[in-house]
């Protein structure tokens, strides 16, 4: 068994993860295509997570009830999340300011990372396996977070330490969502468990259909960055397997 101060730790992985992407963006000029690779390979590992560790897990307990509340309030406040995102991004855009922050897209950055925290805490109820492989996962997520909020700045002016301050602020609301999923999600009954493994089931592949792979194809595809998807899922599937 993990020791809580060991969760802990894996937690702060995908923090250090999203400044460093911040650091690569303000210190390099990456190309759209690294970008696409690293979502393709995120994508890949969550779902090889999904689909090894959590799915099987959810199954073998038999309770269609709880999985079927679970994985329906997981889209549909997933669903809403993207919704009001949307909406706030439109506003933002609708009002803008000459070098104001991009705050519709720093909102929903915000709110995704508070849900991937609490996810993290779903990956460690199901068993130690699960939550590091997603903590490995959500860190290449995290990277390339932090490199599309730096490059979302580009042409505003802002110092460094400025854009540091963000991904830190970022960074924080993901280890308060871990923090919270971690304690909550401790001691729960197998009826509670079940619920929230299906709603994190079902948080997490809209999180690979409608965020990392959607973001991943708006560079120009080639097959080596298509193909990243599949290494990330066979690479955490035989670590799975064997660990």
């Amino acid at each position: 068994m993990t020791a809580i101060s060991d969760v802990y730790l894996y937690a702060l992985i995908p923090v250090i993860s999203i400044l460093l992407g911040g650091v690569t963006g303000l210190f390099t000029t990456p190309s759209g295509a690294f970008k696409s690779s690293v979502l393709h390979f995120a994508g890949g590992v969550v779902f090889s997570v999904v689909a090894v560790e959590l799915l099987p897990d959810i199954i073998k307990n038999h309770r269609p009830i709880e999985v079927g509340i679970g994985f329906s309030s997981g889209i549909i406040i997933m669903l809403l999340v993207k919704f009001l995102a949307e909406k706030v991004e439109e506003k933002s855009e609708a009002n803008k300011i000459k070098n104001a922050l991009p705050m519709g897209l720093l909102i929903a950055l915000g709110i995704d990372l508070v849900i991937d925290g609490l996810l993290l805490g779903v990956g460690f109820a199901a068993g130690n396996t699960e939550g590091i492989l997603l903590s490995v996962a959500l860190a290449l997520e995290t990277f390339s977070l932090g490199l599309a909020v730096v490059l979302a700045c580009v042409g505003l002016n802002l110092s460094k330490q400025k854009n540091m301050l963000i991904l830190l602020v970022l960074g924080i609301l993901f280890f308060i969502g871990a923090i919270l999923g971690i304690t909550l999600l401790k001691g729960l009954s197998q009826e509670w468990l079940e619920l929230v493994l299906s709603f994190g089931l079902a948080a997490l592949l809209f999180l690979v259909t409608e965020e990392l792979l959607i973001e991943a194809h708006e560079e120009k595809q080639t097959l080596l960055q298509t193909s990243m998807f599949f290494v990330g899922f066979l690479i955490f599937l035989l670590i799975g397997m064997v660990a």
